[in-house]
């Protein structure tokens, strides 16, 4: 029987938009861009939603109604995409009513990315009424995390954390390292090398990899091994790719 997921969190609309850059403008010392094509994409926790349903079907998502007028835009040069910058919207998102959540999964995948959509004590609220949520916030760890089944972390979250993370989460980090792989439980889980295009993405795409598998096996190191196949393959692709 398919175990049912779960994602929540905020969401946006990823843009990236590709260019070429042949001079510089005469009159400020900045590049002249002339736009090449344009690609769109679900991006946040929607991003997490669409890389689990590529390899597993059972799943649906809680997220901000408006998600596609909150957008995140890249001008990116196409041959060698180098991005230029990025253009983030307001952002105007309705916190969620944690009183109409529903707990009918088997694993809750919580994409938390500080937006406004859900607060600290909601993420204690799912997570104490459920006993397998994966988490992945933008915020400062702390007490609030405590009940969570693992935390997806990468190296920069892990060091603004590091030094007020709960001895209670010690044990349930999945630290994300890039070329280096991941580590959990003090141990390497190394990836293979990959030419790396684009890394926009690779984090959500791990996330969605770990739970499939997980809910698959109930084994945490060939999730993190499938997770780890997962994000290589995106990193190979331009834009916000999917496994």
């Amino acid at each position: 029987m398919k175990k049912k997921i779960l994602v929540i969190g905020d969401s946006c609309r990823d843009v990236h938009v590709y260019c070429s850059c042949d001079r510089m403008s005469p009159d400020k010392p900045v590049p002249v861009l002339k736009i090449i094509d344009q690609n769109d994409n679900p991006g946040m926790a929607k991003n997490v939603y669409r890389n689990i349903k590529s390899i597993e079907d059972s799943c649906d998502i809680i997220t901000n109604s408006n998600w596609a007028n909150i957008t995140k835009t890249r001008y990116i040069h196409k041959s060698t995409n180098h991005m230029f910058f990025r253009l983030d919207s307001a952002e105007n998102i309705k916190k969620f009513n944690i009183n109409k959540m529903s707990y009918d999964y088997d694993h809750i995948v919580i994409s938390d990315y500080n937006k406004g959509f859900l607060s600290e004590d909601d993420i204690l609220t799912i997570s104490s009424n459920h006993n397998s949520v994966f988490l992945d916030s933008k915020r400062i760890l702390g007490p609030w995390a405590e009940k969570v089944r693992f935390v997806k972390i990468n190296n920069f979250e892990y060091d603004r954390s590091k030094h007020c993370i709960p001895s209670s989460l010690t044990n349930k980090i999945i630290k994300t390292a890039g070329e280096d792989g991941c580590y959990y439980l003090g141990k390497n889980y190394p990836v293979a090398p990959q030419e790396v295009i684009d890394v926009s993405g690779a984090g959500d795409s791990f996330l969605a990899g770990l739970v499939v598998e997980f809910s698959r096996t109930s084994d945490i190191e060939k999730a993190i091994i499938f997770a780890n196949e997962c994000a290589s393959k995106v990193v190979g692709q331009k834009g916000v790719g999917i496994i």
